[in-house]
């Protein structure tokens, strides 16, 4: 065993210490910048409060005849986060050939569209609601726009990418028999890439729904609104079966989604 063979571990050692060390400064520096101003006084009672509510949930909350209850919120947020995708998933098909560099010979135009997607990819679906909330006002049309938005900026990026790695001897099959751009597109690209755009969509909807349980905490319809109003009014017991009803929905939406992507996959 020569010299060399021994100093190596040591050296491998050295750089996890080092790489340790490096975390923990790190870790101090960013507590020592958090403000800290102690426990309120009735902390221990609201989260008393908050406990019992979430073991004693509001079961006639869950359906109410004539007024709003958990299960329209649910089916509102539903229907945000599949419109939204739905909207996007189309939409965002002429972004994603803009922005594949083997459709054009001009790299700065494809270079534009991924810039362009980089833009309506940097404000979070809030912060997006938030503006279409001043702009259309409070609802659910708000959250459409904006997951609607947001969602074409994740998936032209994805789509992009995917139509980047196509095969393209049925490109050139197809021109050597003199079909135009478009015969090109619709008969040798998308057929290869369908199958991953409906998965990617299947994904972003997962994600969608999601975003859709909080949107209504600015004012843009779904499941959050109601939360808002129990959380204000510290009605616990109520908050507790909205957090039920979500967590029911999202874990069913995975289920389906991911059997749905396996499939197509």
């Amino acid at each position: 065993m020569n010299d060399s063979t021994l100093r190596r571990p040591l050296r491998s050692r050295l750089r996890i210490w080092a790489v340790a060390i490096l975390l923990i400064i790190i870790y101090i520096w960013a507590f020592r910048g958090m403000q800290f101003e102690g426990l309120q006084g009735t902390a221990k009672n609201v989260s008393v409060a908050i406990l019992e509510g979430f073991l004693h949930p509001d079961w006639s909350f869950v359906y109410i005849p004539e007024g709003e209850d958990l299960l329209r919120g649910l089916l509102d947020t539903l229907v945000i986060s599949i419109l939204g995708t739905f909207v996007s998933a189309f939409v965002c098909l002429p972004f994603a050939f803009w922005a594949s560099s083997n459709m054009t010979r001009l790299r700065p135009l494809s270079g534009s569209g991924k810039f362009v997607l980089s833009v309506i990819r940097v404000f979070p679906e809030m912060i997006v609601a938030i503006l279409f909330i001043k702009a259309v006002g409070p609802g659910s049309f708000a959250g459409v726009l904006a997951l609607g938005i947001h969602s074409i900026g994740m998936l032209a990026k994805l789509f992009s990418e995917t139509i980047e790695s196509v095969d393209h001897g049925p490109q050139e099959a197809l021109i050597a028999c003199g079909a135009d751009r478009v015969q090109v597109i619709f008969f040798a690209v998308l057929p290869q890439v369908i199958p991953q755009l409906l998965s990617y969509s299947l994904y972003r909807f997962e994600i969608n729904i999601r975003s859709a349980t909080t949107l209504g905490l600015v004012g843009a319809g779904g499941i959050g609104t109601p939360l808002l109003f129990a959380l204000q009014m510290r009605n616990w017991n109520r908050v507790g079966v909205i957090l039920l009803g979500i967590v029911v929905l999202i874990i069913l939406t995975d289920l389906i989604s991911g059997w749905l992507r396996k499939r197509i996959v």
